[in-house]
């Protein structure tokens, strides 16, 4: 029956959604060393830390780190970002949660709902560790969850559900 569902589930996604992480995939930039962050404006690796990088820039560095597998270096600019920031908060989480550290990313997740409940990716990196816990009642409600934020159809909403069908779950 699982088999069954799995089947159905992976043929309902959309064409590429899970390819490309529904979020248009890590961007490619030079690989800078750890703790560093590519400056668009100036074209080259600049500290994490420096102040003239704007949130978004860093936030790509964090998607660009974790698609890598290189967690603990997410997290050297994670810290350089704003801590109440519900992204920060999602890929604290997240970083927590490949490392190891369930407890410590389902806080995470659950300060990054707190901040903003329509959170669909804090929403489905909690519900994808829910299904590591073997929590899978607790998964389908953020599934339903993110689906009455809007986010039916989206890699959030595709990668929660295949999850909860097949056990699996990503690393990105």
């Amino acid at each position: 029956m699982r088999i069954l569902i799995a089947t159905a589930l992976t043929l309902a996604l959309p064409t590429g959604l899970l390819a490309a992480g529904g979020d248009g995939g890590a961007p490619s930039k030079p690989k800078c060393e750890d703790g560093q962050v590519y400056d668009k404006k100036s074209k080259k690796c600049v500290a994490a830390q420096e102040g003239n990088l704007d949130v978004d820039t860093l936030y790509e560095t964090v998607r660009e780190l974790t698609h890598a597998g290189r967690y603990i270096d997410a997290q050297t600019v994670l810290a350089a970002m704003p801590q109440s920031d519900d992204r920060t908060l999602t890929y604290l989480g997240f970083t927590n949660r490949k490392m190891g550290r369930m407890d410590v990313a389902m806080g995470y997740y659950s300060k990054a709902l707190a901040v903003n409940p329509a959170n669909i990716l804090a929403r489905s990196y909690m519900g994808q560790g829910l299904v590591e816990q073997g929590k899978i009642a607790d998964a389908l409600v953020q599934l339903r969850a993110i689906r009455a934020h809007g986010g039916g159809g989206t890699w959030a909403e595709a990668s929660l559900r295949t999850a909860i069908a097949t056990g699996q779950t990503y690393t990105y």
